[in-house]
Formats: structure tokens, sequence, C-alpha cells
């Protein structure tokens, strides 16, 4: 067996499923991201409360939980789009919303690509705002568009694109921005089920190569487990952390053989019994 970063793993531990009155996982000390005692009310609405969670250097940590419970909020705070009304948040050392914003990659639900421009600039569009040329964001964006499955789709504008295209030419974008810290909601949710699994075998070899902490939002629980180290199961809203699962299967080019595989099932009912309400 292989971890994430490709090194050989001894006989892995059985999986674990914590609840929330069990320390976090993770020491804050050294982690890429910190969140403690999150809570954020928009107006009388309470989304978050008494959120607690860490993710270390090059961790994936997955997060899923019942809609309208603060999935999407929590990973606009971690990006320093605002400030969570209660709580702290720590990017590193980046502690303030302004600091935050400068080492986070957010993609949105939402592709939200310039309706001008091509695919390829769109892609690219990171990388202009650093400084690049138009020529030189396109030259480092071309490669990853056969990678993607999106050859020949370089020119063309987001009209003329499928809802799955433009959803991985916003996740290319996303990677191009060259941030430590990447925060995904939902990346693949617009993609066919069998593209989804592919861009999910693709994703785990990449974060393999080229290591990130990654915050992934997700409803889907399979894809949390396969490509995460943890996964937080949140509470309805207000949500918090109802279940912290530790995932010590390696991600793998075998997809099919991972997810089937008994552990791995035994663990997914698990956690939708989690997000259900149930016990463990």
């Amino acid at each position: 067996m292989l971890t994430k970063t490709g090194a050989p793993r001894a006989e892995p531990p059985d999986f674990e499923i914590r609840t929330s009155a069990a320390e976090p996982g993770g020491a804050s000390e050294g982690a890429a991201v910190t969140i403690r005692g999150v809570g954020h009310s928009f107006g009388q609405t309470r989304a978050l409360a008494g959120f607690d969670a860490t993710a270390a250097p090059g961790e994936v940590l997955g997060i899923v939980g019942p809609s309208g419970c603060g999935k999407s909020t929590l990973l606009e705070l971690a990006a320093g789009l605002t400030e969570p009304s209660e709580g702290r948040i720590s990017v590193g050392a980046a502690a303030g919303a302004a600091e935050r914003i400068e080492v986070c990659a957010l993609m949105p639900q939402r592709d939200l690509l310039l309706p001008w421009l091509r695919a390829i600039d769109n892609a690219g569009l990171a990388l202009r705002i650093a400084g690049r040329s138009r020529e030189q964001a396109r030259r480092q964006a071309a490669p990853l568009f056969e990678r993607f499955g999106l050859a020949g789709f370089e020119r063309a504008l987001p009209e003329e694109l499928s809802g799955g295209m433009r959803q991985r030419v916003a996740f290319l974008r996303t990677l191009l921005a060259g941030r430590p810290i990447l925060l995904l909601d939902e990346p693949f949710a617009s993609l066919d089920a069998i593209t989804r699994a592919e861009m999910q075998v693709w994703l785990a070899e990449v974060l393999a190569a080229d290591p990130h902490t990654v915050l992934l939002v997700t409803h889907d629980v399979e894809e949390a487990l396969y490509l995460s180290d943890r996964v937080l199961v949140m509470t309805p809203r207000p949500g918090g952390v109802a279940a912290e699962i530790e995932v010590p299967a390696p991600r793998g080019a075998d997809r099919a053989a991972a997810v089937t595989a008994a552990a791995f099932t035994e663990l997914k009912e698990r956690a939708l019994r989690r997000l259900g309400g149930g016990t463990a």
C-alpha cells in the first residue's frame, strides 16, 4: 500500500470515527489551517456555532454535512472573504482576513467564468492578475487542458461549454492560482458520474505529486472518504462538528477497488448514519 505521498505504508490501522466530544485530530501547533470556536450569523440566522478544526500541512480535510449547515460559509470565512462573528481562523501565520485571502484559493460552487474570456484565458486568470502576460498564462494553462479532457476547447467561450467543462475550467483556474491552501466547494458537482470518478483519481494523483493543504466540501460521502485524510461530519444548522473520521486507506488509481472494499463500505455507512443524526 502507498500513502498520499507515494511512500510505502505499513499494514493500515482500522478505520476510526470520533464524536465531537473527542479532541480534534491534529495539534494546532504547526497546522496549516486552525479554526477555533468559530460561529457566524447572517442577521438572525446562525450558520455556524462552536466550529473547531485543524488541517495539517499537505492534509486533505473533507467536510460533509446536511444542506444549509454552513459548509460553504466555512470556506468563505477561511478564504478571508470576511471575518467570523465569533472565534478565530488562522492559515499558517495569516490570521486576518486580508492575510488569509493571499494564501488561499477558493473554488466556489458556481464556476463564475467570465463570459467574454475564452476557456484558456479563464483558466489563466489568476496568472494574469499575478502579472503574467496573456501568452505566458496561456502557455502555462495549455498542457492542463489535455489532462482535464478539454483539449480542443481552449478557445471556446463559456456559453459554448457544457456544465461539466465549465466546472473543470474553474478547477484549473483554482490550481493555477498557485496558492498553498485550496478551498474546494463541491468541485466536481457538475460532472457526470464517470467523469467525476476519473477526476477524483486525477486529483488524488495531483495531490500525491504536488501536495497542497485542502479543505474539500462535498455532499458525496464516498468522494470525501476517497480523497481525504480525515472527514468532518457537520451537524445541522448551526453547523458544528458531529464526528471526525480518520481515513487510513491510501488513495490510488484503482478507485473501484478502494470504494468497494469492505472497510471503506463500512466507514461510508457509519458516516451516513452520522449525517442522519444517528450514532456511529
